[in-house]
């Protein structure tokens, strides 16, 4: 039997977002083709299998939704690991057969819409073609990883792995490990990976302000009773909190709160762990500069206790923060500040002494030294938010790439569609909420209004859907104006601004006033019968 090929709904990534929107559409009645990139379910949680990779979202928080998934599913830890999401992604598979609506191994290269027909024809790699009414990018906001572009990389005669390209088996025991970068990724495989190897060398430009997980074992038989008293409430609360997690910031101001308050409340927020020392705080943490000084002051205390060599502390928790302390997404760690003290571990701080080179031995840095490694781990990061669209060749009514589109800056209305891309929606990308929230949260929020607008056409024999160059604009501008209340501008490299990546255009890539206010705007234009769009009524042939 051949492999059709016009759908209703052709998906880009079999991640959250992807089997979210599959699910849905299925419910629809409508038909829909999903492309994975990969060999399997799972998004992000199938390319990034480092050792360590770990959510930064507590249980339950951090899954589908729906009572017919988390009914027969418990977890194990409050943030699981990697291969236990891979392990939940095959139970989902097994429940609802996602798998025979997806085409693995199958990167789409592009997307090109024809107006006169009201349709997308997708090109896949291997050269397949395909239709459909309807284009959906579940893509992520971490598909497209990045390496800087270090002098003598390909010299290098060890072995290389970029986090997202991860080995599916590797052993580092009795090895050279040098880690390139200390983001999240870099934070969990260091502190993983440290008690193992032979010596370990972490390259850091900028300490990671990270915040103590607080993981803990969840037990089966509690669970079940959690599931029947607090999960259907804790799915409701995730959209009524700024972060789509179960806390919310606190609405008190930190200049308004006594010194003892103020301490309090940081002890408390830093003991409960996960992101409440973040986005449980005090409502000025992230606007004022006076106030966020007190929270890294506070912050710097608590790391500088763990760590006794008086240089590394200057190292991991400096005197001056290196930017506004929760302006980057905290990574959250089990002992990493512990792993400096092993006498393995040796710390090189490259905003001093620069990368010079890539060695066939190792990297050289500006100071002269040669470290001699057997592996380099390059936790470099991602074109965020934006890479995983840019890089699929898409045209819309104008024969432009999005590409080129966005070379100055993104643009979109909602946080979910862009002027002259018709019936093209992304879920958990540009100036959405995305990262400032739990993922599944920003996921089915932004993916049942998607599915309510295509199940609106469809009643009521609307064939295309575009946002005006109005709306986008007005969006647009609150998304930045928003970015600039805040204090994100003042870290010199960060995703949430694009400045992670050379010759990107700095600007605030992501919707930052939460998921309360971001679901309004969103369901009053579905009210309004999808204010902000240009609707096109289907032609009625006889």
């Amino acid at each position: 039997m051949s492999e059709r090929d016009t759908y209703d709904v052709v998906i880009i990534g079999a991640g959250f977002s992807g089997v979210h929107q599959l699910l849905k559409i299925r419910k629809l009645g409508l038909t829909a083709k999903v492309f994975e990139a990969g060999e399997d379910l799972g998004g992000t949680w199938l390319w990034n299998r480092y050792p360590g990779a770990r959510v930064d979202s507590p249980m339950p928080l951090y899954q589908f939704s729906d009572p017919e998934i988390w009914r027969d599913w418990t977890f194990t830890e409050k943030y699981p690991g990697g291969k236990e999401i891979q392990a939940y992604f095959q139970y989902v598979d097994k429940k609802f057969d996602i798998k025979r609506d997806v085409s693995f191994n199958s990167r789409v290269v592009s997307a090109h819409w024809d107006d006169s027909r009201d349709q997308w024809t997708v090109t896949v790699d291997d050269g397949r073609v395909f239709q459909g009414q309807f284009l959906s990018l579940c893509t992520g906001v971490g598909s497209k990883y990045y390496i800087p572009r270090f002098k003598g990389l390909d010299a290098f005669k060890g072995e290389m792995h970029h986090s997202s390209r991860w080995p599916e088996d590797y052993d580092f025991k009795k090895k050279r490990v040098g880690v390139i970068g200390t983001g999240a990724t870099g934070v969990q495989i260091i502190q993983e990976i440290a008690p193992d190897v032979a010596h370990l060398t972490v390259f850091q430009r900028t300490p990671n302000l990270t915040l103590p997980m607080r993981q803990q074992k969840l037990i089966a038989d509690e669970e079940e009773k959690v599931k029947k008293d607090l999960y259907e409430i804790s799915f409701k609360r995730r959209h009524q909190t700024f972060t789509g997690l179960h806390f919310d910031i606190n609405p008190k101001l930190m200049r308004d709160a006594t010194p003892e308050e103020r301490a309090l409340a940081f002890e408390e927020q830093w003991e409960k762990g996960g992101f409440h020392f973040w986005m449980g705080s005090f409502a000025d943490l992230l606007f004022d500069q006076k106030s966020n000084d007190e929270a890294y002051a506070f912050w710097r205390k608590k790391v500088r206790e763990r760590v006794p060599n008086p240089e590394l502390q200057e190292k991991l928790a400096p005197t001056q923060p290196p930017h506004p302390f929760g302006v980057k997404r905290p990574s959250l760690e089990q002992r990493y500040y512990e792993v400096y003290s092993q006498a393995n571990v040796t710390l090189v701080d490259i905003s001093k002494d620069a990368i010079e080179e890539i060695t066939s031995n190792g990297l050289k840095t500006s100071d002269g030294v040669e470290h001699e490694l057997d592996v380099l781990v390059l936790a470099t990061g991602f074109d965020m938010v934006t890479g995983g669209i840019t890089s699929i060749d898409i045209r819309g009514q104008d024969g432009i790439t999005i590409k080129e589109k966005w070379a100055d800056g993104v643009r979109s209305y909602l946080g979910v569609a862009s002027a002259t891309y018709p019936n093209m929606f992304w879920i958990y990308g540009p100036q959405s909420p995305s990262s400032f929230t739990n993922g599944p949260s920003s996921i089915e929020l932004t993916s049942d209004w998607i599915i309510d607008c295509m199940k609106f056409m469809k009643e009521n024999n609307i064939s295309s859907i575009v946002p005006t160059a109005e709306a986008q604009h007005a969006y647009s501008e609150l998304v930045d104006q928003l970015g600039a209340v805040g204090l994100w501008s003042r870290a010199k490299t960060s995703w949430y601004m694009g400045s992670n990546v050379e010759g990107k255009k700095t600007q605030m890539l992501q919707f930052s006033g939460g998921i309360p206010a971001y679901a309004k705007l969103c369901n009053d234009s579905a009210v309004k019968g999808y204010d902000g769009f240009h609707l096109k009524t289907a032609s009625v042939h006889a």
